[in-house]
């Protein structure tokens, strides 16, 4: 299992807030002799629904020296933790969760912007100093 990123309690406390209860920290998803390790799943119940919506959440910081180094890795962990998902738990969403300041920098740059859509990346966007959901974006 790798290391926790530097804002995953932020995020989880974040979710918390944002009404979704965390039901799996980190998510095993067990696929084709293949282990993997999503940072967070987290459940909301809808009034009047039995089941609720599923989500699966991979926090990301983007820390690095390169962002587009970071973003290479964030997006083929995102790729291969979907793929899993769409095999073992179709019926749960994944999505990245970005810093709010990463997010202004450069995922709304027309390369990244070009990226999310080709691949129809789902995003949650969060401060991380408030530990708070700034924005959804499915």
């Amino acid at each position: 299992m790798s290391a926790r990123d530097l804002f995953h309690h932020a995020v989880k406390q974040a979710l918390c807030a944002d009404g979704w209860t965390i039901t799996d920290d980190p998510l095993v998803v067990q696929f084709g002799g293949v282990d993997l390790y999503i940072d967070l799943g987290a459940e909301k119940l809808i009034a009047a629904e039995k089941e609720g919506e599923r989500i699966a959440v991979e926090v990301k910081s983007f820390l690095g020296a390169s962002l587009v180094s970071e973003f290479h890795t964030a997006l083929g962990q995102f790729l291969n933790y979907r793929f899993a998902l769409q095999q073992k738990e179709p019926h749960r969403s994944l999505f990245l969760a970005v810093p709010i300041d990463i997010y202004h920098t450069f995922f709304t740059l027309v390369f990244a912007q070009g990226v999310i859509q080709q691949y129809d990346i789902k995003l949650l966007i969060y401060h991380p100093d408030r530990k708070e959901v700034a924005q959804w974006i499915k």
